[in-house]
Formats: structure tokens, C-alpha cells, sequence
């Protein structure tokens, strides 16, 4: 008789095809405009294109050290020093990951167990929940206040327990656009000095911030750097979201923990790309002058949509705008999902339904844009919403 086939146990039971590649579908079987999905639509420098093929055409294409080259790190820290006056050790702080979300999940699998408690906040980036429920921990989610999406500290404090390990913030944050303040920062030292938990911080559009908007960021905080993690992309800094080159800035000890998940995660990372990256960071204006560029791409969006019926609670920070239909005198029926469904079928126009972000899929009659495109498209996409 033939042997009984193991019986397949999904870890992820509800997870499946994500929202965005569900939109992106759809919006090119229905040849709609994409806002949906989070990746800019703009050349990559020319000089970083020309830099990867150099370093290609020189023999650099075997594997780079597994904490990522020494050049990219020290010229990472650099950079850390220039934007946010904190400069971190190199060789012990800074590790060079396969984007931002291979460092969220290394990070919580190096610090995050069986039977922990994990918080983090709703509407929340959709990588999160799952790695905290494949390292063997429990998610809990707690919501952003409205109208602003702030954090009610208070309701952090209570949630609290012995079983708390880790709490994550987003800032600039996706999908509302907020920015944390320093007063947050201190809010979140206190609860640090108190429970003694740790932070994990995605700040992967920390230069991306508008109206004259600051990005605080943990590591500018001396108590947060001994038990934070501080997540970066440089395919949102440099438009080049498909190289897949994040890192992390942590402590010592934490760094030596997350880089124990890495090499057997990842191992390293592109090496031509790494060299490539590390060419263009020795030039500041590359990622000091991207608050401006994108603060560009939203004013020309907000303005397109001006007459339109859509509220826009503008950005301040990120590449991401939400737009509210909740005042409509004769809103939708179906909710944000199926009205997500019929802009792309219909009017040709490809959004992301900010429920999906929610553990309890939360419908508040707001839909996500992504205004990285060139102007012409935001202007266009303007036209179709002032429409509808």
C-alpha cells in the first residue's frame, strides 16, 4: 500500500493573495490607472544604473559579506549623521538586509518568542502580523485615533502585560501619511523605562516628510537605541524598490541577534547593487532633497482633485494620500473593498481600501493613493476622480 501523505497545516491559514497584487490585476485587465501599489514610477538615477553595471563589468558578483559591505555600512552611517545627527558604529550597528520587510521579520524573529505579546497599531502595514504570528507570538492590535491617526498612549500603557515583548511604530506611516511627534517619542521613552520592551521602528520613508514636517526617529533617542531596531529602504529613497536593500541601525547585542536570523534568511545581498548604493550615498542631495520632490508630486495631486467629491486628509509624510467619501450624502453600498473594485472596473482608476489594513477590516470610507507617478498621471488621475 502507498505510504499516507503528511497532512498539510498552513501557519498563515488566513493569508492569501494581498490586496495590491489583487488591484494591480485588476487595474491591467481593465487598463486603469495603478495608484494602488506603493512603488514610484520614475527613472532611477542615471548615475546609480551606470554605477551597478560598473561594478558588475569589475567582477563584483560573488557574495558580499553577510552584514553587508563595509563601504555601504560606513557610508549608511554617514548618511544616519547627516539626516538625523546620531552616528552609528558601522561593524556593530548597522546590517545591510534584502529590503525593509526582510529586516522587519529578522527582527522579530531574533527578539520575539513562543507566548509573547506583540503591539501594534491599526491601520498597519501587512507584514507585521504575520511574522509575529510565525515567530510564535500574538499580535495585539490596537487602533490609531481618528480624525489624525495618533497614538493614544494611554490605551498603550493599559495594554501592557507581562507578556508584552515588543512594540511596533510606522512613522512616516503607510497608509495614513502621519508623522509621529517628539512628544510620541517621549510618550514611548516612558513606557520603555517602565516595561522595559522592545521597539521596532519602520521608518522606511523617514525622508519623505512635508509641510516643514520633521522625521524623529529612535535612534536620536539614547534609551531607545539600547533596545529599538530602526528599519530603512533605500528602494523608497532612491526609487528603486525592485534592488530589494533595506538595513537596520540597532544596539550591539541586538544587531548580533538579528544578524543570527539574517545569514540564514538571506545571507547577503546583491553585492553590484550594494557597491552601486554605496557610490550615490556620498552624494547628500540625493536623499536630503526628497521631502521636496514628492512634496511636489502631492500638491500637484491635491490640486487636481480639488473639485472633486473626495476629502483628502493630506499626507505629511510618505508617498501615500487618503481620500474619504464617509460625507457623501449617497455613499456606496458594499464597502471599501467593493468600491475599490468598481473605480478600477468602471472609471478606470486603481486604489487601495484602507479595511484591509485593519485586523477587523475597519470601514471607514477611505481609500489609499500612491501620487509617486509623474505629474501627467497625477493629472489625469485628478480628471477621473473629479468625475465620480
Amino acid at each position: 500500500m502507498p505510504k499516507a501523505r503528511p497532512t498539510l497545516s498552513s501557519k498563515l491559514p488566513e493569508v492569501g493573495t494581498t490586496i495590491f497584487s489583487t488591484m494591480t490585476a485588476l487595474a491591467q485587465r481593465h487598463t486603469a490607472l495603478n495608484l494602488s501599489q506603493g512603488f514610484p514610477e520614475f527613472s532611477v538615477a542615471e548615475d546609480l544604473i551606470a554605477a551597478a553595471h560598473r561594478h558588475m563589468l569589475s567582477g563584483k558578483n560573488q557574495y558580499a559579506p553577510m552584514e553587508g559591505l563595509p563601504l555601504l555600512r560606513e557610508r549608511i552611517a554617514s548618511m544616519t549623521q547627516q539626516a538625523i545627527g546620531t552616528l552609528p558604529e558601522p561593524d556593530a550597528e548597522v546590517t545591510v538586509t534584502s529590503g525593509a520587510t526582510e529586516a522587519i521579520f529578522a527582527s522579530i524573529m531574533a527578539l520575539v518568542g513562543a507566548g509573547d505579546e506583540v503591539i501594534l497599531f491599526d491601520p498597519a502595514y501587512d507584514s507585521y502580523a504575520p511574522a509575529i504570528r510565525l515567530s510564535g507570538a500574538c499580535p495585539i492590535h490596537l487602533k490609531l485615533r481618528q480624525p489624525d491617526f495618533s497614538i493614544d498612549w494611554e490605551a498603550v500603557e493599559g495594554a501592557i502585560t507581562p507578556r508584552t515583548r515588543m512594540i511596533i511604530i510606522n512613522s512616516p506611516h503607510n497608509p495614513t501619511g502621519t508623522v509621529l511627534s517628539e512628544e510620541d517619542i517621549r510618550a514611548l521613552e516612558k513606557l520603555v523605562e517602565v516595561h522595559g520592551v522592545y521597539i521596532l521602528s519602520d521608518e522606511v520613508y523617514a525622508h519623505i516628510t512635508f509641510d516643514g514636517a520633521a522625521h524623529h526617529s529612535i535612534w536620536q533617542s539614547p534609551l531607545l537605541r539600547t533596545v529599538g531596531i530602526a528599519v530603512f529602504s533605500f528602494g523608497k529613497t532612491f526609487h528603486i524598490t525592485g534592488w530589494k536593500v533595506g538595513y537596520t541601525l540597532a544596539s550591539p547585542a541586538l544587531t548580533r541577534e538579528i544578524r543570527k536570523v539574517h545569514q540564514y534568511l538571506t545571507f547577503s545581498v546583491s553585492t553590484p547593487m550594494q557597491y552601486a548604493i554605496a557610490d550615490h550615498l556620498k552624494g547628500p542631495e540625493h536623499y536630503m532633497s526628497l521631502s521636496s520632490f514628492y512634496q511636489k508630486k502631492r500638491d500637484c495631486f491635491l490640486e487636481a482633485i480639488a473639485g472633486s467629491r473626495f476629502r483628502a486628509i493630506p499626507a505629511k509624510g510618505t508617498y501615500f494620500q487618503l481620500l474619504s467619501y464617509a460625507e457623501w450624502e449617497h455613499r456606496p453600498t458594499g464597502g471599501d473593498v467593493a468600491f475599490a473594485r468598481y473605480l478600477t472596473k468602471e472609471h478606470g482608476l486603481a486604489t487601495i481600501p484602507i479595511s484591509v489594513f485593519y485586523n477587523d477590516r475597519q470601514d471607514d470610507s477611505l481609500l489609499r493613493v500612491c501620487f509617486a507617478k509623474e505629474e501627467e498621471v497625477l493629472t489625469q488621475a485628478g480628471k477621473i476622480i473629479c468625475k465620480i
